[in-house]
């Protein structure tokens, strides 16, 4: 219906990591989102139980992932490896999964994290489980702004 403001979307969206999957969530009403930690990748793969209980504990609408691509544009082994992913997250979770390009989102989930503990906001070091989190919620922010 014309004029009819679209249905309010929670998304849970993930940083796929070799070691860490960073986890965030975020709405398309307040288009804001949150670090929610990081799931620990094991020797076989992702931990599914855990993304699984994560899902159920958010219960999103549709799943967000940050695909990483070079400085050009163009995919790498770790673009493969997270395209796998997602689709490997679609298949487990019944969910719509759609994909960012995550490019530099580590290196500006780091600067907003030390820039947080230099004017003191931030009390804690900073650890790779925050910056995958945080670099998580740079995915979504990108996904909440409009960029696909």
């Amino acid at each position: 219906m014309p004029g009819t403001p679209d249905a309010v979307r929670v998304a849970l969206a993930f940083d796929f990591g070799a070691k860490r999957i960073g986890l965030a969530l975020g709405d398309t009403l307040t288009r804001s989102a949150v670090a929610r930690g990081a799931i620990a990748m094991h020797a076989g793969g992702p931990d599914w139980v855990a993304i699984r209980r994560a899902i159920a504990a958010h219960a999103p609408d549709v799943l967000v992932v940050g695909t990483p691509y070079n400085v050009d544009g163009e995919a790498t082994a770790m673009t493969v490896r997270t395209r796998e992913f997602a689709a490997e997250l679609a298949a487990h979770c019944a969910l719509p999964v759609e994909q960012v390009d995550e490019r530099y989102s580590s290196i500006e989930a780091t600067e907003r994290l030390k820039a947080q503990r230099a004017s003191g906001a931030r009390r804690r070091r900073v650890r790779k489980e925050d910056i995958d989190s945080a670099a998580a919620v740079v995915i979504l922010q990108r996904w909440l702004k409009g960029e696909r």
